[in-house]
């Protein structure tokens, strides 16, 4: 990661051109972006501030704003309050397979982290009923997480399973992820039934993700089951769009 002191933006060859019909601001956020792309500002870069980037180009603070603004939307900056405008780590693409996010994170190299503010005893709702094939008000053990990649909110989970599955120990759901856990306890995950969605964030979503109110947040709804088609899990996520993609693979069939 750069140094907070230095500015990588700085070795860059940005140009505008006045003559063009391209916004001015349009045409630095497309010189920034391909920067990114290409990896020639780093994941945990601090690009400089926006005098001095304005100051260089000749440009008005409020074109370099905007410019700023629009990588920012788009995920590919966050600004950070007492350490300036951040290149982003790469977004977590996930594919339609059986395994957690905890593994894809590591597996990407995103350094994952994990909070738990849940994990108990609850009578299960009607859906949690349906979804693990018990009576609803049945005891069922619901664990929430906040997930995290070098620090930056990724993703709340919130899980159900079967009451006395497993040992469910907040420290140990904060060191690894829930599939591991299941398959260290001897259960073999065999399948799962699962929906994709978005909508809007809430404001107890939006503060702990670290987004505006109303940000799109993309959902997962997940439950699994054992070798025995006996249901272990059932997950409700939710995802930072900006952070996090899920990837398909299609075939043609011929």
């Amino acid at each position: 990661m750069s140094r907070p002191d230095a500015d990588p933006s700085v070795a860059l060859h940005l140009s505008v051109d006045r003559s063009s019909p391209i916004p001015l601001y349009f045409q630095l956020s497309q010189q920034l972006e391909a920067a990114i792309e290409r990896g020639v500002l780093a994941p945990g870069s601090l690009l400089g501030n926006e005098i001095d980037l304005a100051g260089r180009l000749g440009l008005s603070r409020p074109t370099v704003r905007q410019a700023i603004q629009s990588l920012v939307d788009k995920g590919l900056l966050v600004r950070r309050r007492g350490v300036g405008t951040q290149v982003v780590h790469d977004r977590a693409r996930r594919s339609p397979e059986l395994s957690s996010l905890y593994d894809d994170l590591e597996a990407a190299g995103q350094r994952p982290a994990t909070r738990v503010t849940v994990n108990g005893l609850v009578p299960a709702s009607a859906e949690v009923a349906a979804a693990l094939r018990v009576a609803e008000g049945t005891q069922v053990h619901r664990v929430e997480r906040l997930r995290l990649a070098h620090g930056e909110p990724m993703a709340y989970l919130r899980n159900h399973l079967p009451a006395g599955l497993l040992a469910l120990d907040t420290e140990r759901l904060e060191a690894t992820g829930l599939y591991r856990m299941l398959r260290g306890a001897g259960i073999t995950l065999h399948s799962a039934r699962q929906s994709v969605g978005a909508r809007a964030a809430t404001a107890q979503e939006a503060e702990l993700l670290g987004e505006p109110v109303g940000a799109p947040l993309l959902t997962m709804g997940r439950t699994t089951f054992d070798d025995t088609g006996r249901p272990v899990e059932h997950g409700a996520h939710t995802y930072r769009a900006s952070r996090y993609a899920f990837e398909f693979h299609l075939l043609v069939r011929p």
